[in-house]
């Protein structure tokens, strides 16, 4: 109890010492060009969907739990967050806002290859800090109490089985004419088959929102399956303008491969829960809303983000289907290709369905329905914008793009936005983030 006071006598002396110089303005801004950040890296060094959905989880929780500290409206969420226990208090007198900016960039740094893009970006905000007069003492005391809260997030972190799923023997192929093969043009193996190993942030396992099986496969011609196979087909066949803008605008593909003659080369995209996350940040600036809410919906959003590729790629590897192009080749138009690149991996459920459904759950809990916004998330790669209405809209049209693109059957898009919501309603009724809301467990079937 001593302490506690003593460490606010401290603070409140150090306030009114401080001239109007000395005072430093962080805003909210300045959080969405740091995940903005990570974002372009994470482009660049090419994650995959899942592991790319780790990393916004990480570093967007260690922001948060620094500001959560600094303002009584708002709840940590250790105790709530699987295995997550309560970050350590500052034992000096910190800027939070400017601690919570340098734990995201710490954060970041440790999870990505590019080290030095962050790090060029994070030498020069500290010097903006100090230019802007930040007090010496204080600013030090900040960025060393970022390190503190990181390096416990990374303990947390280091415990998800990440690590170990690294070395988990490779996905081996199967012959039978049901299960996913690799497909054209690069013909990469599968990614992340033992994701569901990977600890989630909420869900209780990996399999608590199983979604009901896919259709059983039957290539005899007038079957369940063959219909839905040939769906696709004909869908592909007769794309008008906006389908095909609404299947690009939504690719989020990291694998897409060119090919000219001998010659490959990637082209180097956006994840699906990138496009989220920037989705987040527009509904932020769209709100006003200050550092601690953007905060907020950026920690939301990714937990929805990753616990939904955790789910997602659980019945993937479960149900193992084989994918629209392959069949499709083999029984009714061998030279029919989809519009989009088949993504590598399993067809059952949709990744963009479940985690669309999960990331606007959590978003519509934030920032309510209607929400009117423009997406200009694929701007900076070429595409044009979009606008919704709201982020139910937004996920509807993100999960039957997957159609349009040629990629998956119906029952993965519609199941899976089924599966996604239920995953984002149990996320939303189990997280308590401000003090003010009414925490309500529930208890979702297995």
């Amino acid at each position: 109890m001593f302490k506690k006071y003593f460490l606010v006598l401290m603070m409140i002396v150090a306030v009114s010492c401080r001239d109007s110089k000395q005072d430093v303005s962080i805003e909210a801004d300045k959080l969405h060009d740091s995940m903005q950040l990570l974002s372009d890296v994470i482009v660049h060094d090419i994650f995959s969907p899942p592991v790319a959905s780790r990393i916004y989880a990480y570093t967007s929780i260690t922001a948060y739990e620094i500001l959560a500290q600094n303002d009584s409206s708002y709840q940590s969420l250790a105790g709530q967050l699987n295995g997550l226990e309560s970050i350590p208090e500052p034992t000096a007198v910190v800027d939070f806002d400017v601690a919570a900016i340098e734990g995201f960039l710490l954060a970041s740094r440790k999870l990505i290859f590019s080290e030095d893009k962050i790090e060029e970006y994070r030498q020069q905000w500290h010097k903006e800090l100090l230019d802007m007069g930040l007090d010496q003492t204080i600013y030090d005391n900040s960025l060393a109490y970022a390190q503190q809260v990181t390096d416990h997030i990374f303990k947390w972190a280091d415990k998800d089985n990440y690590k170990e799923t690294r070395t988990f023997q490779k996905y081996s192929l199967s012959d039978d004419p049901d299960k996913w093969q690799p497909t054209p043009p690069a013909y990469i193996e599968a990614i992340e088959p033992h994701w569901n190993k990977i600890r989630p942030f909420i869900i209780d396992s990996a399999s608590q929102f199983k979604p009901e099986p896919p259709t059983a496969y039957d290539m005899t011609e007038g079957s369940p399956f063959y219909k839905e196979a040939y769906e696709v087909y004909e869908t592909g066949k007769k794309l008008d303008a906006e389908q095909r803008e609404i299947a690009s605008f939504w690719d989020c593909n990291p694998y897409v491969m060119n090919v000219h003659g001998h010659v490959m080369f990637a082209t180097k995209k956006i994840t699906p829960g990138g496009h989220w996350i920037g989705i987040a940040k527009i509904a932020s600036q769209v709100s006003q809303a200050d550092l601690m809410k953007s905060s907020q919906a950026y920690a939301l959003t990714s937990i929805a983000l990753a616990d939904g590729f955790i789910s997602c790629w659980d019945e993937k590897y479960r149900s193992n289907l084989v994918r629209p192009e392959t069949v499709i080749n083999k029984f009714i138009d061998e030279d029919w290709a989809p519009l989009l690149q088949t993504p590598p991996f399993p067809e059952y459920s949709s990744g963009h369905s479940v985690i669309s459904g999960a990331a606007g759950v959590a978003l519509t809990s934030i920032y309510g329905e209607p929400f009117h916004f423009t997406d200009s998330t694929e701007a900076r790669y070429g595409l044009a914008v979009r606008e919704f209405d709201s982020f139910t809209e937004a996920s509807d049209e993100a999960a039957i793009s997957r159609l349009y693109g040629g990629i998956h059957y119906m029952p993965a898009i519609r199941n899976g936005v089924k599966q996604g919501r239920a995953l984002g309603r149990f996320i939303v009724q189990n997280i308590q983030m401000t003090k003010s809301e009414e925490k309500t467990k529930v208890t979702a079937s297995k």
